[in-house]
């Protein structure tokens, strides 16, 4: 059986590891926030997430059947629709989303 002072500085260096890296991202945090890159990403990031999102999605429609390409275009334009005339990408998402879905709902 191991002994008890080994288990108990075992469990010690976790500890300290997970917190280390917990807390590394904030202490780099402040370092980074007048960057260039970060300021670039802040701007960029929010349209390139939608992006993959609607590749991964379109990726598997069957384009030649209607019962799922009238939810997957009428989701489509809403989501793009409302991000072109709100830029806000949670309320595109979660509104095409609920489209989709009702429209599905529908359809079938």
């Amino acid at each position: 059986m191991t002994e008890t002072g080994y288990l108990l500085a075992a469990v010690a260096v976790c500890a300290g590891i997970t917190w280390a890296l917990r807390a590394l991202p904030f202490a780099l945090l402040s370092r980074l926030r007048d960057s260039p890159v970060v300021a670039y990403l802040d701007t960029a990031m929010p349209l390139g997430v939608m992006v993959i999102l609607a590749a991964y999605t379109l990726r598997g429609v069957d384009w030649g059947a209607s019962a799922s390409l009238v939810p997957t275009v009428s989701a489509l334009a809403v989501t793009v629709g409302l991000h072109l005339w709100l830029r806000n990408a949670v309320a595109s998402i979660f509104a095409g989303t609920a489209v989709y879905v009702a429209v599905l709902a529908l359809v079938f």
